[in-house]
This record gives structure tokens, C-alpha cells and sequence, in this order.
């Protein structure tokens, strides 16, 4: 596997005290979390500490499970951000919406 760098190192650990920070705001317990997203405490656990190596899946899964899936989504799409505005008709083909 590559070298995680120290600053996919930090944005992890930072997303991961974002998502343990929202399940508290919820009043959730962690085994509640991790059962609705289908993943064992321990993946939860590695989440919230900012593991690198968990899987997209299990976090996308944790953040739908907290109502935020949509706003990672929306967070990454080029349409919502001025660079992907201006450049989305030069270098990619048409998007069907």
C-alpha cells in the first residue's frame, strides 16, 4: 500500500472528530450508529479516530446513517464550485441531469 501522507493523515482525523461530534449532537450511542450503517463498532471506532485505511463505503455509510451522505456528495460536486462552473463545458463532455 502507499504511504499515507501527513495530510490525508490530518484530514482524517479531523473528518473522523467531525462524524464522532455529529452522533453526540444526535444523542446517539455508538453501537447505534454502527448498526445502522452495517459495520462492526470497531469500524466505527477507527472512523471517529481517523483511521486512513477504513473503507469509503464504511464511512459513506456511517454518513448517511448521521444525514450527511448528501452533503459529501454535494460537497464534491464540480457544478457547485466555481472552478468546475467555468471549466465543465471545455473539458468534459455534456452531463445528462
Amino acid at each position: 500500500m502507499k504511504r499515507i501522507s501527513a495530510s490525508v493523515k490530518n484530514a482524517t482525523s479531523e473528518i473522523g472528530k467531525s462524524i464522532k461530534t455529529w452522533r453526540m449532537l444526535y444523542q446517539l450511542k455508538a453501537t447505534q450508529v454502527a448498526q445502522r450503517a452495517g459495520i462492526s463498532l470497531g469500524t466505527l471506532s477507527k472512523i471517529e479516530n481517523g483511521d486512513p485505511t477504513i473503507s469509503t463505503a464504511a464511512f459513506l455509510e456511517v454518513a448517511k446513517s448521521l444525514g450527511l451522505l448528501d452533503a459529501i456528495v454535494d460537497s464534491i460536486e464540480p457544478l457547485n464550485h466555481d472552478l468546475g462552473r467555468a471549466r465543465v463545458n471545455e473539458n468534459l463532455p455534456k452531463r445528462i441531469r
